[in-house]
């Protein structure tokens, strides 16, 4: 039954977080318009449809959200799913039963769904106890909806950074000679030479990832293991290679802007588990790409300075 209600918060989740996603941003990709802006009267929309419409949807009329019958897992188009049982009332029983099984939980330190969850499995329960919180009728209206998507964003913009490398964590040497530094060109050309690039990049990934504005297709995500693998293996030998004191500064700048690719490639490929991590991966990864491509044109500028000196 955890299991289950677990899948249910995902589920939602994407929904919910792609809807809000896409309408408070761009697209990546400049050729597709992903999103659409309505007028001051009506609010933020997705398709024909105001965010405050998703959200207070009643298909079946029976005074019980649509997100609130999907979390229970009943049918949104019945007033009874399960036949001569208002689903008023199966809500009603599952509630007391989940009050019952909360309380048991809470008497397991150790309890797994609990404690293991994912970036959208916190913002998901986040979404419906704020939703919950504020509607007394089944309303919410646009301040919240705007305050949940603003919540949302940050999350998104703002991924967190799981590794900088420090200036010890690289092999430094106090020779800063021009021959040593001829030596350190030799060795970081010949990690380029050993791990050649891949025939195609993270952006070719997702091209293929977001298939129209309707429809995506995370299987092709398996194609970033081989970027995440090699990506990982180039850090480690940048890292335990000899860097003149010099330029030490500039050799970790590149290492610490690879790091931040790897993490966004890794992000993307939990789709399946963990949508917003993924969503923060998107949004980061050409801001990254323009940051890599910053420190490596300041680390060629640095080495011919050096050099000319």
């Amino acid at each position: 039954m955890l299991k289950y209600k677990r899948t249910l918060w995902i589920v939602f989740a994407v929904i919910f977080v792609v809807v809000l996603f896409l309408v408070k941003t761009t697209s990546i990709f400049k050729n597709k318009e992903t999103y659409q802006k309505a007028n001051e009267e009506s609010g933020l929309t997705y398709s024909n449809m105001t965010l405050e419409d998703l959200v207070n949807k009643d298909t079946d009329g029976d005074g019980i959200l649509d997100w609130q019958e999907n979390l229970y897992g009943l049918d949104p188009t019945k007033k009874e799913t399960t036949s001569g049982t208002p689903d008023s009332v199966a809500i009603s029983k599952m509630k007391d039963d989940q009050g019952n099984s909360v309380k048991i939980a809470d008497k397991d330190k150790n309890n797994i769904d609990t404690e293991n969850l994912s970036q959208t499995d916190k913002f998901s329960r986040e979404l419906f106890a704020t939703i919950a919180a504020t509607s007394k009728n089944g309303a919410v209206d646009q301040a919240t909806i705007d305050k949940l998507g603003a919540s949302l964003a940050e999350k998104i913009k703002n991924p967190v950074v799981r590794k900088v490398f420090l200036i010890s964590e690289i092999k430094t040497i106090d020779d800063n000679s021009a021959q040593a530094l001829k030596n350190y060109l030799i060795a970081f050309d010949d990690i380029h030479r050993k791990y050649p690039d891949i025939k195609y990049t993270v952006l070719d990934v997702l091209q293929k990832f977001m298939v129209d504005e309707n429809n995506i297709d995370s299987s092709v995500l398996v194609k970033l293991d081989p970027i995440i693998e090699q990506n990982s293996k180039i850090i480690t030998a940048l890292t335990k290679m000899n860097v003149p004191q010099s330029i030490a500064s500039l050799h970790l700048d590149i290492i610490n802007s690879l790091e931040r690719l790897g993490e966004n490639a890794s992000d993307i490929r939990l789709f399946d588990t963990d949508p917003i991590v993924t969503l923060g991966g998107i949004s980061q990864y050409q801001k990254n790409v323009a940051q890599l491509e910053l420190s490596l044109k300041n680390f060629l500028e640095g080495i011919k300075q050096k050099l000319s000196n």
